[in-house]
């Protein structure tokens, strides 16, 4: 990061949360000066504990106008990551999960777009891709949204492009597939997979899996979707564009957790549930464009991502009381 980095203002919406918590340190670390806004309905203030006073933190919603418009007041950039992230919540709740995840997005734009930020960087998501059966998934390919969580986040990335094209705001949005790392939440019932098969690991329970484990999807561990983040900020050539940001390889959940069988050295017997509605089967990105906008190459694999995952799960825990190893509840 330039020199001049330090004398600009960064604001993370979403900032308390698991992605949004771990962009603000590296954000830190690179010199800028770092907003948050985060009305903490998931985002945790243990999350920011290292970034301690160096953060200025506005509590509140994306929502709320007035809050907006002092929260984007003299930044740069603002990486908008606050979502409500869950398949299951947007279908039990359509309309409050599309208040915060595209009108909430608009707003963001909006107020971004009066307060003249140069470059907004969006949460965007790899649910819109659905259930095509083409693989990998490239940019260019049509939405096949199956869930109101995946038509709010096309929405919402939509709205990107149209202000970058209509207003000149340059707005970004990334493509996650699938993050997963250290302070993500296995406690609440729309928990993502790597969590929830990592906390029954460390407690000696068996992992849930809902379909037949040999669904596939693209894993992105934390630390490589903040480096795209931070890329995404200064790219020249971003503007207006929709990025895929993910590990590149496929893999089945039945080999997640093989994987974790093997770091953790317990035999793993999951029980096997309906698929749930709204869920993709197949998932795998096509990383072309990252490269030749971004210049990004996920650094950490997939085996080196759940080691780092594990051994944060237990030290968070305090060491987790779980069975012995080579030995997991039936």
């Amino acid at each position: 990061m330039s020199a001049a980095a330090e004398r600009r203002l960064a604001l993370v919406t979403g900032g308390a949360g698991f992605i949004g918590s771990h962009l603000v340190d590296r954000l830190l670390r690179d010199g800028w000066r770092v907003r948050v806004l985060d009305d903490f309905s998931s985002g945790r203030a243990a999350n920011l504990a290292a970034a301690g006073e160096a953060v200025e933190l506005l509590r509140g919603d994306v929502c709320d106008e007035v809050l907006l418009a002092r929260a984007v007041r003299g930044a740069d950039v603002v990486f908008h990551q606050a979502a409500i992230a869950s398949v299951p919540r947007s279908l039990a709740d359509p309309l409050r999960t599309h208040e915060v995840n595209a009108t909430g997005t608009l707003r963001v734009l909006e107020a971004a777009r009066r307060a003249a930020v140069r470059r907004v960087v969006f949460a965007a998501s790899s649910a819109p891709y659905g259930d095509a059966p083409e693989l990998p998934k490239r940019e260019d390919m049509p939405p096949r949204p199956l869930s109101p969580y995946a038509l709010q986040k096309w929405v919402a990335e939509s709205y990107c492009g149209l202000y970058a094209a209509l207003y000149g705001t340059e707005a970004v949005a990334l493509r996650y597939f699938n993050v997963f790392g250290p302070r993500q939440d296995p406690r609440s019932e729309y928990a993502a997979v790597i969590p929830r098969f990592v906390t029954a690991c460390l407690r000696g329970e068996s992992p849930v899996v809902y379909g037949d484990g040999e669904q596939t999807r693209d894993f992105c561990f934390v630390d490589d979707a903040v480096e795209a983040n931070v890329r995404a900020a200064e790219a020249p050539g971003a503007a207006g564009a929709a990025v895929n940001v993910a590990g590149g390889r496929r893999v089945s959940l039945n080999e997640i957790l093989a994987l974790l069988g093997e770091l953790t050295g317990r035999v793993l017997r999951p029980r096997y549930e309906p698929a749930r509605a709204g869920d993709v089967r197949d998932s795998v990105a096509d990383l072309s464009r990252a490269r030749a906008l971004l210049s990004f190459e996920p650094a950490v694999d997939l085996r080196e991502g759940l080691r780092r995952t594990i051994e944060s799960f237990r030290a968070a825990a305090g060491g987790i009381r779980s069975a012995e190893p080579g030995r997991a509840t039936p």
